[in-house]
């Protein structure tokens, strides 16, 4: 069994930021991360809003450099699938289990992050892996010189089908109402492609295929019959779903599974805190997770001091 002062579930920015700070504050800081350090980070091709990069970075690059600089700082990690968090250990401490060690701390933050949203249609389940995917970075090279769908309307759709667009014969989005909700200048860039069509006012009812995806069926408003859109590629990014299963009746949440917290980024439970996509009403942008793992990390220093640090 392993023993910190700290422990912080996830290794993606809002847990690497708030890494970085712990372990600058002196606080003994235990990162526990099931995959590798960098989150949703390490399949973004380009990161054009992050503060301090005007000239743009690639995804796996700026994890690269938040993960150095945690560990520059001290920060241990654990590689392990956290199950369960149970509290009230020896009175105050919370204990971690794993699917190798428990860890118990006296203050967790819970940064976990998200994974995409599923469409829920025929086909979608069947054929991932095999033309269904929410990573263009990962997958989109199979689909060179071949007409892909993408489906969505937010940042990810957008950025994910201006990078497909470089490698497609057509890109086509499909999204479910009249307008897009991405960043302005993401919509204006994805629009001057010459191939890319915006497929408004549609919903994918099916992905169709043999052994691999061969065409989408689209319900588009208005019309009688629904449409079949050629494609050698599905990639959908129709939102988030926090990664906090395993954190039901530990925490206080919402119904989404969105964990509750106040402006300290305290959650139901003292000496528990969270910061990024699974905080309720998170912004889902990484310079905010960021933010919010500063945050958590500074009022965790002040929970573990004691209260005349407050």
């Amino acid at each position: 069994m392993a023993t910190a002062e700290l422990a912080i579930v996830g290794g993606g920015t809002a847990g690497l930021a708030a890494a970085l700070y712990a372990a600058r504050a002196r606080i003994e800081t235990v990162l526990i991360e099931r995959m590798g350090l960098g989150g949703q980070l390490v399949v973004i091709d380009r990161v054009e809003n992050f503060p301090g990069f005007p000239e743009s970075i690639s995804g796996p690059d700026l994890a690269a450099r938040l993960a150095r600089q945690a560990l520059d700082a001290g920060v241990q990690v654990i590689y392990a699938e956290v199950t369960a968090l149970q509290s009230g250990i020896d009175g105050a401490r919370h204990a971690l289990v794993t699917d190798a060690e428990t860890v118990q701390a006296r203050a967790v933050i819970l940064a976990c992050g998200s994974s995409p949203a599923r469409l829920g249609i025929p086909g979608e389940e069947e054929f991932i892996g095999r033309g269904v995917s929410s990573c263009a970075t990962c997958d989109g090279d199979f689909c060179r010189g071949q007409p892909v769908v993408v489906i969505g309307g937010g940042d990810s759709a957008v950025d994910e089908a201006r990078y497909l667009a470089g490698l497609a014969a057509s890109v086509t989005l499909v999204h479910r109402r009249d307008a897009l909700r991405a960043e302005r200048i993401g919509q204006e860039r994805l629009f001057a492609l010459p191939n890319v069509r915006v497929l408004w006012n549609a919903t994918a009812e099916a992905i169709l295929g043999d052994e691999t995806v061969q065409a989408v069926r689209v319900r588009v408003a208005g019309e009688d019959a629904p449409r079949e859109l050629p494609a050698a590629g599905v990639f959908v990014y129709v939102g988030l779903r926090p990664n906090t299963a395993w954190l039901r009746g530990a925490v206080a949440m919402d119904a989404g599974g969105h964990v509750l917290a106040n402006e300290r980024l305290e959650t139901s439970v003292p000496g528990i805190f969270v910061a990024g996509d699974l905080r309720q009403h998170a912004a889902r942008q990484l310079v905010a997770s960021a933010g919010d793992g500063a945050t958590a990390a500074i009022w965790a220093e002040r929970y573990l001091r004691g209260p005349l640090s407050r």
